[in-house]
């Protein structure tokens, strides 16, 4: 983790790429990297894909298939969520995405017997964030309320 942390603070100065999530996101990003298309790329580079600006959403037709790269991705924001669920309670997070070839479907993450998230996932094709800021706001969104519903029930969690 280090080295990926250390990779980020060498190659930018913006500090949202020193933070848990993002630190975690390209963890996640790189392990999902089989063939090694990663190696050797810059975080921004990295993490280039996940941001979805207006233009870029422009270009996407409205109804597609997701690829393979669409749902590793998809795969790598709900797997860094389930980190830091960990992270912060010290329970094993499990995530499932379930898509259908229409790119649409579920995301739950458990956490013993608990749903501690659950979100539908619509047009997968399209999936991405306006900026890096609002990808981290999001995921903190899903995290606080993750760690609100452990917080409750505490021995359902712990099953």
């Amino acid at each position: 983790m280090t080295a990926v942390l250390t990779l980020a603070a060498e190659t930018t100065d913006d500090p949202i790429y020193q933070t848990d999530f993002i630190v975690e996101m390209l963890r996640q990003t790189r392990a999902l990297d089989s063939y090694g298309q990663w190696d050797g790329k810059t975080p921004q580079q990295i993490l280039d894909s996940y941001v979805l600006t207006k233009e870029r959403k422009r270009e996407i037709p409205v109804i597609g298939d997701p690829d393979e790269q669409i749902i590793a991705r998809v795969k790598s924001f709900h797997n860094a969520i389930a980190v830091l669920i960990e992270k912060e309670c010290g329970l094993m997070a499990v995530p499932f995405v379930q898509l259908t070839h229409e790119g649409f479907g579920r995301a739950l993450i458990v956490v013993g017997k608990l749903v501690v998230m659950d979100r539908t996932l619509r047009d997968v094709h399209r999936f991405g964030f306006e900026s890096l800021s609002k990808m981290k706001t999001e995921a903190d969104k899903y995290l606080g309320v993750a760690l609100e519903i452990i917080g409750k029930y505490p021995e359902v969690a712990g099953l």
